[in-house]
């Protein structure tokens, strides 16, 4: 039997999901829970030239400490740093700057902040202009105590001077950093903490967590503008094949029966079937089975605009095709009314609102999608259809042992489902491995061969028994099931791209995994997830221009906004790394 495909499916299309357990979107790590693969696609992963550098002992948010102290080595102000005392007249004028210093330093200490600043500005007019590292230091000190009144601007132009006085003072970048997000300037405070990271070598968690922060922010803004106003695009013909396999009991992917055909259809096997009444759901079914999806919503919109037969039929196949395009706004009121239709059929009902709770889940509103999948239940509870999309849901929720009874209650109801047996093994090892339990593991894994024995023709078994495998460094066996599941449904271009990020995490093989990658932009061109992977790789190689031409292909690909936003993070964090690192003439290093 042909494997069904969860992850692109597994509800309104449209979730652009990257590994195989997460079928709503949002997952982008390869290899499922606690990969620890070559290739991190998190937003804020994208800083990847850490990863060829060395922890740095002793770093962390704790050392961020202000004011700072003597900024050069020298002797100590005399008169125990203090600006007047014995010795006075005797001081040089960097000295009695280092003493105004150091004694706003013991206000800032205690909390005076104005008299800091006071004392800050003194060092700051004391101070020879050649001396442009302390200098940078008093005006860094100034803004310290500027941030802790919230004078924001202050700080940034404080922040500013030390910079421009010192190009690489860490401390005043982060802390203008701070201030630009304070003062919603996030090109600038992206711009600012990207050069933090890349000058501490990306060792300190603090300036990580505000570029993954910042980077979310613009995500989310540029993908809502972007996503409002795109042209609607049509996924591959592959993608809507393993969407609509993930459904058993969807009687809109049902191929026409025999009434519905003409009679000389019946005598031609093999072509597409001309259908027997002029009705424009009709029509779109048959439009279906060519692959002609294209003409699918506006046959239906025929079938709904006259109130046909089969108008509840058409509301569902025409927003399905809405969420395939992403257009989840236009979707939303066909699947109300056909919610809404108590004498239509049970099933197109409750698959109306697995759908709608598909979107709802990708839209981040997991109540609302958790009160659609539990009135599926109750309407259907023979849908087994149910069971295993709110089994994916539950993962999602990490609600594990939830997921697991529902994946055995699909079973329950259809034994041959290999699909649910594979994803409740999964869903088992993901508890196992995140528990740290290793026998429970052991089991997980020994299930997944029993999955595979009694379901040979199950493309997904191979492809999540990989990700576990991955997950427990068994590269050699991982790259097996890769294979498997190629031989089985070679036209999937997500597990060309899973294999190829393999050979990158286990052999450290370039050339190999994109080899794999373009083998999978070849078979589908609109493999979002393909161009995404090559732009993230790209910059580990240190070609960022390549990776944002990579990453913009991704954009246009999106989903849908979640996915978009996630995209606009990485092309944004390569765009200010890129910038940053003609600004201060740093080279990324290469894998």
């Amino acid at each position: 039997m042909a494997a069904s495909k969860p992850v692109e499916a597994a509800a309104a299309a449209g979730g652009g999901a990257r590994c195989r357990l997460r079928p709503l979107g949002g997952c982008r790590s390869p290899g499922g829970p606690g990969t620890g693969g070559a290739v991190v696609l998190g937003a804020g992963a994208l800083y990847l030239w850490a990863r060829r550098r060395r922890p740095a002992r002793g770093k962390g948010p704790s050392e961020r400490k202000t004011p700072e102290g003597r900024a050069s080595p020298g002797p100590a102000a005399p008169g125990g740093g203090q600006p007047d005392g014995p010795g006075h007249e005797e001081m040089s004028p960097l000295d009695r700057a280092q003493a105004a210093k150091n004694k706003g330093n013991k206000y800032f200490k205690a909390g005076k902040y104005e008299q800091a600043i006071q004392c800050y500005t003194e060092a700051i007019s004391l101070c020879p202009p050649e001396k442009n590292i302390d200098l940078s230091t008093f005006y860094q000190n100034r803004a310290a105590a500027h941030e802790q009144l919230q004078k924001w601007k202050e700080v940034a132009q404080d922040c500013t001077k030390a910079v421009e006085l010192n190009p690489k003072y860490v401390k005043a970048l982060f802390r203008r950093a701070k201030a630009y997000e304070k003062l919603d300037n996030k090109k600038e405070c992206l711009e600012d903490v990207t050069a933090v990271c890349i000058l501490e070598g990306f060792q300190n968690q603090q300036s990580m967590l505000l570029a993954d922060k910042v980077l979310k922010l613009l995500g989310k803004e540029k993908a809502k503008e972007k996503y409002k106003n795109r042209e609607p695009l049509m996924p591959s013909p592959q993608f809507i094949k393993s969407y609509f396999s993930s459904f058993t009991d969807d009687i809109i992917s049902q191929p026409l029966l025999k009434g519905e055909k003409s009679d000389e259809d019946k005598d031609k096997e093999g072509e597409a079937s001309e259908v027997k009444e002029k009705s424009g759901y009709l029509k779109a079914k048959q439009y279906m089975e060519e692959e002609n999806y294209d003409k699918i919503i506006s046959e239906s919109t025929k079938e709904i605009d006259v109130k046909g037969k089969y108008m509840a039929e058409a509301l569902l196949l025409r927003a399905t095709f809405y969420l395939l395009i992403g257009n989840a706004n236009a979707a939303k009121p066909d699947l109300d009314q056909v919610i809404s239709m108590e004498d239509a059929n049970v099933k197109l009902r409750a698959n109306a609102l697995i759908k709608r709770g598909s979107m709802y889940m990708q839209q981040q509103q997991p109540m609302l999608s958790t009160q659609d999948f539990n009135m599926a239940a109750d309407i259907d509870p023979q849908n087994a259809d149910v069971y295993h999309h709110r089994g994916q849901l539950k993962i999602l929720l990490d609600q594990v042992e939830e997921a697991v009874e529902d994946f055995d209650e699909c079973i329950r109801l259809r034994p041959d489902s290999a699909l649910a047996q594979a994803q409740k093994c999964f869903a088992l090892y993901r508890q196992a491995y995140t528990g740290n339990n290793p026998l429970q593991v052991q089991a997980a894994m020994k299930g997944f061969e029993d999955v595979i024995k009694i379901f040979p023709r199950c493309a997904e078994g191979y492809a999540l028994y990989a990700q576990a495998l991955t997950d427990q460094q068994q590269f050699g066996k991982a790259d097996e099931m890769y294979d498997k599941c190629i031989d089985l449904e070679p036209d999937n271009a997500t597990t060309y791209v899973h294999k190829g990020l393999l050979q990158l995490q286990w052999k450290q093989d370039l050339d190999k995994g994109l080899e794999l990658i373009s083998k999978a932009i070849e078979i589908d061109n609109k493999c979002d997830f393909a161009y995404e992977t090559m732009g993230t790789i790209e910059v580990q190689r240190g070609n960022l221009d390549k990776a944002i031409e990579m990453f913009n292909k991704a954009i246009n690909l999106a989903k849908s906004e979640m996915e978009m936003a996630h995209l606009y993070s990485l092309c944004d964090a390569a765009y200010a790394q890129t910038e940053v690192a003609k600004k201060y003439g740093l080279k990324p290093p290469t894998l």
